[in-house]
């Protein structure tokens, strides 16, 4: 469903990504493994139109989308939970789960069922402001307001970011029921190898804007995959 294709991406005079391919499918996980500042949420913000490219393509479902705006990508189904979640502490959680339905139309804004079935916690927390949230209760807010519109390609930038290790647990199992479902491709953007190494069906790890290994998970060479993510 998403090909990126060959993209650079420029930040000022720095060149932040060189020649960056990849794919994400339909029921499928990729993942976009690397160090703080290697280029992985640059590609992030490169599919979901944050910031522009500087050469290449990205095609969604064989459309180039490159110089298309992030509410166009939001409408066509382009979901992103950013690294730092980025929810709105003065709104409560309801109210946080509604700006979802910003891309839908009429008939469509309405909270299913299911996002308090994979969140549970949510469902008691509706009226709280998002700011008295915990961390790893913010980022299932911040994953489950990306659910509301309903995506066809979610992007999770830093899921395990800051969370305490039982929420982590619980979010690696809603990614993958979402996987199981065949509902939606999933770029995942991690760090965190276990946790990527057990949701993964495909991977690239960057190094410096560069893609330096690149695969299907169960082909991975995992020592030398961990020899990029070490400090």
């Amino acid at each position: 469903m998403l090909n990126v294709e060959n993209i650079d991406l420029h930040y000022g005079a720095s060149k932040a990504l060189h020649g960056v391919n990849l794919k994400a499918e339909k029921g499928k996980i990729t993942c976009i493994l690397g160090r703080n500042g290697v280029g992985k949420t640059s590609i992030a913000r490169a599919v979901t139109g944050r910031h522009s490219i500087s050469g290449g393509q990205i095609l969604w479902e064989g459309k180039d989308i490159a110089r298309m705006t992030i509410s166009e990508r939001a409408r066509m189904g382009i979901s992103y939970v950013p690294q730092g979640r980025e929810i709105f502490s003065q709104l409560t959680v309801l109210e946080n789960l509604k700006t979802g339905f910003a891309v839908l139309s009429r008939k469509q804004r309405k909270i299913d069922d299911e996002i308090f079935d994979l969140f549970p916690v949510l469902r008691k927390m509706l009226h709280r402001r998002g700011g008295d949230l915990s961390g790893g209760q913010q980022q299932q807010l911040a994953i489950a307001r990306a659910l509301v519109m309903k995506p066809q390609l979610l992007i999770l930038d830093e899921p395990t970011e800051g969370i305490q290790p039982s929420i982590i647990k619980d979010i690696q199992e809603v990614i993958s029921i979402l996987r199981q479902r065949g509902e939606m491709a999933i770029l995942l953007v991690e760090q965190y190898f276990d946790f990527a190494r057990a949701l993964a069906d495909s991977y690239i790890v960057m190094d410096r804007g560069n893609v330096m290994v690149a695969g299907d998970i169960q082909d991975m060479d995992e020592q030398k995959v961990r020899s990029y993510l070490m400090v």
